[in-house]
C-alpha cells in the first residue's frame, strides 16, 4: 500500500506574446505581474502538488518515487508524464503551426513522442476563429512560397467556433488559435512545435520568433481538416468529448437535474480532473479534496473507486489514457 491520494496541482504559468489576462478574470488564476499570460500548464512533469504530505514536490519527482502507482502500468517512466493539460488565453492570433507524430518526432528531434492534441472551447467571443487546415489543392511548394511572401493566410482554411465546441487536432494538421478564445487543451506531453508563420510579429524579447518551415511542411497533412464538434446543447451527466489512442476526455455535469454525484474508478489509469465551472469534491478512501473553477486535480492510477460530488453545481473535464 502506498501513500498516494487525490492531489491538487499547482500549475506552471507561461507568458506568451499572444496572451492576455483572462485566465485571471475568467478562471481565477493568480498572475504575478502584468505580462501577457497565454497558458497555464495544469498537469505536467514540472507542476507541483499543492496539498497533503507531497505538497511542494513536482509531478516528475512523485512519479520517480511511485512509478506505475501514479501513472499506471504500460508507461515508460523515462519519457516523463505522458499527458499535458493546459488552459490557454488567446488575446491575439497564435502562430500558424503544426506538430510531428510519434515517428516523425523520433526521427527529426530524437524526442520520445509526437504531439496529437485536442481542444475544448471554454469561452469564445462572437466571430472567434481558428486556422484549421489548408485550402483544397494547396501543395507544399505553394505553401512554402506563400510563407516566403508573407501571405500564408490566403492559403489556409478558417473556421468559426463557439463555447463548448471541440476539435481533435491530429499531428500534422496546420492550425492556429484566434483571438477571443479561452480553451482547455489535452495533448501528448510534447512541446515540439513547428512554427510556419507568425503574422510578422516579434516575441516578448522584441525579436522575431524562429520559424521551422522545412520541418513544418515535411510533417504537414494537407488532407481534409478535422471537424468541429458542437456539444453545447447536449445534455446528460456524462458526455464523451474525445476518444483517441492517446487520451480520452469526458465532460461531467453535476447539478440538481443531472445528479450531484457520480461514482468513478481509475481502473489502473490516472485521472486528470479540471473544474471549468462551479466547485466539486473528490471523496475516496485515500482522502478527500475540494477544488473549484480553474483548478486541476490528479487522481493516482491505483486509487481505484472514488466519488465526485458538488453542493452548488460543477462542470468537470476528466482526461485519462485509454
Amino acid at each position: 500500500m502506498n501513500n498516494l491520494y487525490p492531489m491538487l496541482i499547482t500549475p506552471q504559468l507561461k507568458t506568451r506574446p499572444w496572451g492576455g489576462r483572462e485566465l485571471a478574470t475568467e478562471f481565477g488564476k493568480v498572475l504575478p505581474d502584468d505580462q501577457p499570460y497565454g497558458e497555464t500548464w495544469e498537469l505536467h512533469d514540472t507542476c507541483t502538488v499543492a496539498n497533503g504530505p507531497l505538497a511542494g514536490r513536482t509531478i516528475a519527482d512523485v512519479m520517480a518515487e511511485y512509478g506505475a502507482a501514479l501513472v499506471g502500468a504500460g508507461n515508460d517512466l523515462s519519457k516523463g508524464f505522458p499527458l499535458l493539460v493546459k488552459l490557454l488565453d488567446a488575446h491575439q492570433w497564435l502562430s500558424i503551426q503544426d506538430h510531428p507524430n510519434d515517428e516523425q518526432a523520433l526521427e527529426l528531434e530524437n524526442e520520445p513522442r509526437g504531439k496529437n492534441e485536442a481542444w475544448y472551447f471554454l469561452r469564445a467571443k462572437p466571430g472567434a476563429k481558428l486556422v484549421l487546415g489548408v485550402k483544397p489543392g494547396a501543395t507544399r511548394d505553394a505553401l512554402a512560397e506563400a510563407i516566403r511572401e508573407n501571405r500564408l493566410e490566403a492559403m489556409v482554411a478558417f473556421a468559426e467556433v463557439q463555447e463548448d465546441d471541440s476539435v481533435f487536432m491530429a499531428a500534422g494538421t496546420i492550425h492556429a488559435l484566434g483571438p477571443g478564445i479561452i480553451m482547455y487543451e489535452i495533448q501528448q506531453s510534447s512541446d515540439t512545435t513547428y512554427r510556419l508563420y507568425d503574422w510578422g510579429r516579434v516575441g516578448l524579447d522584441g525579436k522575431p520568433r524562429a520559424l521551422h518551415i522545412e520541418k513544418g511542411l515535411q510533417v504537414a497533412d494537407l488532407g481534409a481538416p478535422p471537424e468541429i464538434r458542437h456539444t453545447g446543447d447536449i445534455g446528460g451527466q456524462r458526455l464523451l468529448i474525445f476518444e483517441s489512442p492517446y487520451f480520452i476526455t469526458e465532460r461531467y455535469d453535476l447539478n440538481e437535474s443531472e445528479g450531484s454525484m457520480v461514482h468513478l474508478d481509475t481502473h489502473g489509469a490516472f485521472h486528470s480532473l479540471t473544474c471549468i465551472d462551479g466547485s466539486a469534491r473528490v471523496e475516496s478512501d485515500a482522502g478527500n479534496l475540494d477544488f473549484s473553477l480553474g483548478q486541476t486535480a490528479l487522481i493516482p492510477a491505483d486509487l481505484g473507486a472514488y466519488r465526485l460530488t458538488t453542493d452548488e453545481g460543477a462542470r468537470i473535464l476528466l482526461s485519462k489514457q485509454p
